[in-house]
């Protein structure tokens, strides 16, 4: 006599990855932190933070989504780096079961348009209208949200911020809806595939987005050249690059403040991040033109 099957503990589980997409400064990485919980992609309000594809895990009762944090797509390429970034966010595009196009409430124009036409017909899309609470008057939403649908047809169109933290659990909804059936990848409690090694060094340049200038902050990198963990201390040495001599002065400070300001602010984050002690030295150096030096650019790993 045969024993009946073991019900499939799968059979009503999904999980699979989802790319954020949008144009720079759409708030694609803020969003992901928000949809963690913490804080796996670095954030300013300056425009092209994110160069490299980070990735954040939710994991909630029958689902689990590991989203893929993207650079802002680059419509003007200026160097190797822009370049690399672009072909990061195709890549991710055709690796993934679902996409979410983030696009800024009542703000759209040719950008976000190059970004949309990157989504292949048959992938399954959310748009996420971010930003909703800089609208005063919400009305204005409904005949925008009408003439973005227009052009594409997703799946769901969720108006949501992610500073506030509005209408995620919906999103959740929406993007879960897409995912095939399938157990979860990885542990319940990840948060994040990336490297504690990547992490610190994006933790690092956040700073100097934050700290620096306008334009300084492009021209800089972080290198990690040492990272040792010896019980619960991590000991981190890293350079940062910068791309001309008259740069090195203002990212170190008048005494030294400001590098010192940076790897603080830093060492307060990772603490958090890690869960233990961290040490950082780090130092700046003058590499003229890494980010258009392929070499330099996979040393950073930034690669095709």
């Amino acid at each position: 006599m045969s024993l009946p099957a073991a019900p499939d503990d799968t059979s009503q589980h999904r999980a699979g990855y989802v790319a954020i997409i949008g144009r720079p400064n759409v708030g694609k990485s803020t969003l992901l932190n928000r949809l963690v919980g913490e804080k796996v992609s670095i954030v300013s309000p300056k425009a092209q933070t994110t160069r490299l594809r980070i990735t954040g895990i939710v994991t909630r009762p029958g689902t689990q989504i590991v989203f893929v944090d993207t650079p802002g797509y680059q419509t003007a390429h200026r160097s190797t780096l822009n370049r690399l970034m672009n072909r990061s966010v195709s890549a991710a595009i055709e690796e993934v079961d679902a996409a979410i196009c983030v696009v800024e409430a009542l703000r759209f124009d040719e950008r976000d348009q190059a970004v949309m036409n990157l989504i292949a017909p048959g992938l399954p899309a959310v748009l996420a209208l971010n930003k909703i609470d800089r609208v005063d008057d919400k009305k204005r939403l409904l005949p925008f949200i009408e003439r973005l649908a227009a052009l594409r047809d997703f799946a769901a169109v969720v108006p949501v911020s992610a500073s506030k933290g509005t209408q995620l659990e919906a999103l959740l909804d929406a993007t879960t809806s897409l995912l095939p059936p399938g157990p979860a990848p990885f542990d319940g409690d990840e948060l994040t595939t990336v490297s504690e090694r990547v992490l610190a060094a994006e933790l690092l340049r956040e700073k100097l987005f934050r700290l620096l200038g306008e334009e300084v902050p492009y021209g800089t990198a972080v290198e990690i050249e040492r990272f040792e963990t010896r019980g619960g201390l991590r000991r981190i040495c890293a350079a940062i690059l910068v791309a001309k001599n008259s740069q090195k002065g203002m990212v170190i400070g008048k005494g030294g403040e400001k590098l010192k300001t940076v790897g603080t602010q830093a060492r307060h984050d990772m603490e958090r991040l890690f869960g233990g002690k961290v040490h950082i030295e780090l130092w700046v150096k003058v590499r003229s033109g890494w980010a258009d030096d392929p070499s330099a650019l996979k040393r950073l790993g930034y690669t095709e």
